[in-house]
Order: structure tokens, then sequence, then C-alpha cells
């Protein structure tokens, strides 16, 4: 049975601060992707078949590499899989920094449990090699079949290695310290970003800070902070300054598990709302037609049906306006209606133009 779930995040009548560094970063400062292909090995069974080519090609050309020379045809295995592993290094992350790395099947293995990734190359855009992985993967999950059943549980050919890779190289950072400073929100809001600029302004007593669009503002940096030393201060300065984030009202749908959230200034227009089943339930029995005695008739079966037609229990429930995410779940919950009727009926609000918030379906 499929559960469904609302969530309402309650809105409140004082607006909350947050730190400019939770919603926003600085330009050029960005983690690093990197990317490699890898064998893991110690599988019981669930590797990649024999069907899988590059397996076969992989293992002999590492075997190759230890003097051990291997007729591809003549290999045969179940307890190696052709893996890509991805990664993301932080930014200013020093040589012999560990990060985390993920591990994804490529081939045809059934699961990764209880496989350990060789060593690894991982490598950034410009073909550079930028870490190494090794070690044990964890997948959270498992799956075992026999006799043609199957017990699964989450997905078991994607794992990952905690503190799996080494860093070899600094990942490239565009952060020049040449007079200024660009600050990126997250989310893109031309309130926000005013606000933003606003805020850095008062801190510093003079306008530096301007909001050029929706997402970036421009910090002239002062030239007390402008030396190396000091620049890293004047950064610090900034990020824990408090500001209120504007956001857009909106509801979310998931249909296919049935969640829908409910976000802050969210508004619904005075609508009359009516929501009800009907449900019609055919039944069908058998008749049988016996002549009378002594008549020398014949005996005859036939079918009738009885048809039953009901509504659920529904009433017109008028919404006088809702000001707040709580009043509008007091509304919701007035109707008594399930978390699968409550999407519709926001579908039904949009679309009559009484639901003032964005409504996104996933």
């Amino acid at each position: 049975m499929k559960k469904t779930f609302v969530i309402l995040l309650m809105a409140a009548s004082v607006a909350y601060a947050t730190r400019i560094k939770d919603i926003a970063y600085i330009k050029g400062v960005n983690h690093y992707q990197v990317i490699g292909y890898g064998l893991v090995v110690g599988l019981n069974g669930t590797g990649d078949s024999q069907m899988s080519i590059l397996t076969q090609q992989s293992v002999a050309s590492m075997m190759k590499r230890f003097g051990i020379t291997l007729d591809q045809s003549q290999i045969r295995m179940r307890n190696v899989a052709a893996v890509m592993v991805v990664a993301s290094i932080p930014p200013f992350s020093a040589k012999g920094a560990s990060i985390d790395v993920t591990v994804s099947s490529m081939g045809d293995a059934t699961s990764l449990q209880g496989g350990a990734l060789l060593l690894t190359d991982l490598v950034g855009q410009d073909g550079r090699v930028y870490a190494t992985a090794q070690g044990p993967i964890s997948v959270g999950g498992y799956n075992f079949q026999a006799a043609g059943s199957m017990i699964q549980n989450n997905f078991t050919t994607t794992g990952r290695i905690p503190n799996g890779a080494l860093v070899q190289r600094t990942p490239p950072v565009q952060f020049d310290n040449n007079g200024d400073i660009s600050i990126i929100l997250s989310q893109e809001d031309f309130t926000t970003a005013d606000r933003v600029a606003e805020v850095i302004n008062k801190s510093v007593g003079s306008p530096v800070a301007y909001a050029i669009d929706g997402g970036r503002i421009d910090v002239n940096v002062p030239k007390a902070f402008q030396p190396q030393n000091k620049i890293v201060q004047f950064i610090s300065q900034i990020e824990m300054l408090q500001v209120v984030p504007d956001v857009v009202a909106r509801v979310v749908i998931n249909e296919r598990t049935g969640t829908v959230v409910i976000g802050q200034n969210v508004t619904i227009l005075p609508v009359a709302i009516s929501h009800g089943n009907l449900n019609i339930e055919v039944q069908a029995y058998p008749v049988i037609s016996q002549p009378a005695p002594f008549s020398q008739g014949q005996t005859y079966a036939t079918e009738a049906a009885t048809l039953q037609a009901n509504q659920d229990t529904s009433s017109v429930v008028a919404i006088n306006g809702a000001a707040t995410v709580q009043d509008i779940a007091n509304a919701l919950n007035s109707l008594k209606v399930r978390p699968e009727d409550i999407i519709a009926i926001f579908q039904a609000l949009k679309a009559a133009g009484a639901l003032k918030a964005q409504l996104v379906i996933m």
C-alpha cells in the first residue's frame, strides 16, 4: 500500500533571517568534479557476466601491468565489476586531503555489496589526475536471489566509499583579489539580492555593494581589506551577516509518492470546495425457471443483476481566504480528505485561479 504524506511548512508572522553564507557563495569558489573508471573486486558472484567484454578487457589490461598475460576469451569471472567513480573536490583542498566517492556499476553486475574498489585515477575536465580512489564499498542495502526469487532493499549497484579518495592536486579556483568580489545567490531573486547589498552597505558604512541582477552582487573591497592577509577576514565578515531572504509562494506536489509541500506566503482566495466519490456496484446472480409439475415444460437458467450507486458523504466547504499556511491546513482538515484528494484539490484551485502560488508538479 502506497503511503502518502502532506508536509505543511508553517509560516510565522516574524520573518527569519539567515546568514549570507547559507544562501550564497563567492564567485569562483566552487567544488571541482572529477571522474574515473575502475574495477571492483571481491564480489560474491554478483559481478559482470561473460557478456561484458569491457570488464574482460579491463582485467586483462590490469593483469598485464603486473606481468601476467591472460587470454581474454578464457576469462570467466563473476567477482569483478566495471564501475564509474565520481567525486567532488572542495575548493582549496590541499594534497593529501580525503574526500568521499560514489561508485556505480556500468555493466550487468547485480550488486556491489562486499566489493572493494581497486586504485583508480580521478581526472578533471583538463584530463589531469586530481585524486586517486580505493577502498571497500558501502552499499547500504542488499540483494539476494535464489531459486528464481529475489529480495532487494535499496539499489545495490551504486555505493559510496567514505574518505575513499586522496587529493593529489589542488583543483583550480578562480579567486583573484583584484579589489572586488562577486556574491552569487544559490536561488536567484531580485528582492533578496537587493537586501544582501543593503545589509553589506550598512555593515561597512559606505556603498560598496551593488546588486547587478537577481543572482549577483558585486562588492568593492575596502582598501583596508585589500591586502592578501585581510581579504579572508573581510569575506568572513560578509558571510556572517544576517539577511531575510524573500521566499516565492510555491506548492510542490509529487504525484508518484503523494507528497504535498506547502511553502510560506501561500494564500487562497475565497472559494467554495466540494469533493466526493461516486461508487457503482453491479452484482449478478443466477435465476432458475422451472415448469409446473407434469406440464412437460423445460427448465431455463437465466441471470439477473442489481445495480447499487452511492456517493460518499460530501459537503460544500467555504474558505473565506486563507492568509497563512495554518489557515490552509485548517481548511483542508475540515474537508476530511486524504492526501491523494488534496493533490486534486490544489490542482483544481490553481485552475480556478484561487491559489496564489506557483504549483510545481514533480
